[in-house]
């Protein structure tokens, strides 16, 4: 585990940006994890021996994914103004969004996502309807008309008029088999801000890919069980073992950093017993 003295925390060491360590303080890096792992928990007198680097570091990185995916809070943002192809397109780390917003006079307008809105794959043809395909490059796409509207909404006749989808505000539906966000057309021109979560993998840089320290050891535990889980020749009852160790310490790293705290709880409590006049 790295220490920094509080000049380093603060300043960086006198060296610019003085601004680069804050907050990593809370937070080990993937190396240092492969490199942790490999000093403390492998060896001859252990369970996991003769384990190459490669596979410590793959199992490391697939539990920070998962993590990412099923535990951290953490909110990555993106800000773009929306062009007339009315696209925004997913960044690359994108594991699901948080929020996504109009951006206008300095405030954020939440949209709601329209869930009726369809998108589809449009592909030239000929003037007597057959496709266009090319002998190495297959069928030739082109803008749908769906897509160049935004999407469009389902008829569902009798039904009335569904308040999230009369929303004033521009409206969102999200194509990830094609990695975009598609808006309605009074979303042209605007400002538009996506808080999302990440996958956390930081476009493949090892040395950026980093893990709250409160997930340190469960960092280690998932990495054991999930060698042990694939050598040959391990019991079955200390693959177990090692299963519940790491599904403990998943369970306990949650609680510990959830925002579950007896003095905010407290103030939650007592605003619900206010009356609203």
């Amino acid at each position: 585990m790295t220490y920094l003295s509080e000049y380093d925390y603060y300043a960086n060491g006198g060296v610019a940006p003085t601004d680069s360590k804050w907050g990593d303080y809370q937070y080990v890096g993937l190396e240092d994890v492969v490199r942790n792992y490999k000093l403390m928990y492998t060896g001859n007198t252990s369970l996991v021996n003769n384990v190459e680097d490669f596979k410590i570091l793959f199992h490391a990185k697939r539990a920070i994914q998962e993590l990412n995916y099923d535990a951290f809070k953490e909110v990555k943002t993106m800000e773009l103004e929306v062009a007339d192809s009315l696209r925004f397109v997913l960044p690359m780390d994108y594991v699901n969004y948080v929020r996504i917003s109009l951006v206008k006079g300095g405030i954020l307008y939440p949209l709601q996502q329209n869930t009726q809105l369809l998108n589809a794959t449009s592909y030239l043809q000929a003037g007597d309807g057959t496709l266009n395909v090319d002998a190495t490059t297959g069928l030739t796409e082109e803008a749908s008309e769906l897509e160049l509207a935004g999407g469009v909404k389902l008829f569902q006749s009798g039904k009335g008029s569904d308040a999230i989808y009369s929303n004033k505000h521009p409206q969102f539906t999200i194509d990830k088999a094609r990695g975009v966000i598609n808006f309605t057309s009074a979303m042209n021109g605007e400002t538009c801000l996506v808080e999302y979560i990440s996958d956390g993998m930081e476009g493949g840089d090892n040395s950026l890919i980093q893990v709250n320290k409160m997930f340190e050891e469960y960092l280690y535990a998932y990495i054991t069980y999930a060698i042990l889980d694939s050598k040959l020749g391990v019991q079955e009852y200390v693959v177990r073992r090692a299963l519940k160790k790491k599904s403990s310490l998943l369970r306990n790293a949650r609680i510990r950093i959830s925002d579950i705290h007896p003095g905010r709880l407290l103030q939650q409590i007592r605003a619900m017993g206010n009356t609203i006049k």
